[in-house]
């Protein structure tokens, strides 16, 4: 297990981008190593053995965490003593830039990732994409991407346009088309709201032999935050790590959205909206039994009380 003394234990919130970095440097430096790749990427090494955990990540969605200001990888660093490479963003850029390419070139001709006896890729949205796109360079690796794009290429995503800013950004060529690049890998994991439709599609171009789809209904467009919220992320990540993720694992630790109340609020608010009471009733009455919420509970003496003057709509 990594030693603490290290700086995994260091708070990194409330500084500011500059200060952000150089701590970071300072920590990856002592532990491995720190990289800039051109002016928007970095990559920190924190080098031990035998499971590889490679994250992509953008410095804002680090600090909107709001935990550790740590990178994601870190926390299982300290916990399990796994290796950690962090390739780090300054926004959303899709990983594209040649000085990133460059970087997994490299590690891939050196046999980095042949020192280990597992890989996992992980990364969630434009980080999804990177995840399974650079995963290639690792032989039979594990892949976990939360609601990624396939692509961005107007010549086959141009029904895509929530990303005006990639407009400039070259999707063909080297690790361009992720699903063709994740084919390679033992297993690729994709997680996605099925009710978000441009991720849905997104979604189904990864249909691959090697491809397990898993859809989460509900969780909308920041998946990735609910999945933290609920203390399930990294248990994803140790399994994929282990090489026990499946279709069956991963569902069993998702029953814990039945305590999650941002999930349960959303799920009210779907069922209320379609006006069917009766479906609104017995969600309010499992909710209250099951979690004690008094919010629920009032919710469903408010159905009962208009049901008893005959203002329910059927």
């Amino acid at each position: 297990m990594q030693d603490t003394a290290n700086g995994f234990d260091t708070p990194m919130l409330g500084l500011s981008r500059d200060e952000w970095l150089a701590q970071l440097e300072q920590v990856a430096e002592a532990n491995g190593h720190f990289q800039p790749l051109g002016k928007r990427h970095w990559a920190t090494l924190v080098q031990e053995k035998p499971v590889l955990l490679v994250t992509f990540e953008t410095i804002d969605s680090i600090h909107k965490r709001g935990d550790t200001g740590h990178p994601l990888g870190w926390e299982l660093v300290r916990e399990l003593g796994w290796s950690h490479l962090c390739i780090l963003s300054d926004g959303d850029t899709w990983f594209r830039d040649p000085e990133v390419m460059a970087y997994f070139d490299r590690l891939s001709n050196d046999g980095f990732f042949d020192e280990f006896d597992e890989v996992v890729f992980y990364g969630a949205g434009s980080c999804g994409y990177a995840a399974a796109a650079f995963s290639i360079v690792a032989e039979d690796a594990q892949v976990v991407a939360i609601r990624p794009q396939a692509t961005l290429s107007p010549r086959i995503a141009g029904w895509d346009k929530r990303f005006p800013q990639t407009r400039k950004i070259a999707f063909e060529g080297q690790y361009g088309f992720a699903p063709e690049m994740a084919a390679a890998a033992d297993r690729c994991f994709i997680i996605y709201d099925p009710n978000q439709s441009f991720d849905a599609i997104h979604a189904a171009l990864f249909a691959r032999e090697n491809t397990v789809l898993l859809p989460t209904p509900n969780l909308g467009m920041k998946p990735e935050e609910d999945l933290l919220d609920m203390q399930i992320l990294y248990r994803v990540l140790v399994k994929a790590g282990a090489g026990t993720l499946s279709r069956a694992a991963f569902y069993k630790l998702y029953r814990a959205r039945r305590a999650h109340m941002p999930y349960l609020d959303r799920i009210l608010r779907k069922v209320s909206q379609k006006k069917r009471p009766f479906m609104t009733a017995l969600l309010c009455a499992n909710v209250a039994r099951r979690l004690k919420d008094p919010r629920y509970l009032r919710h469903l003496d408010a159905l009962a009380q208009e049901a008893d003057q005959g203002r329910l709509a059927s």
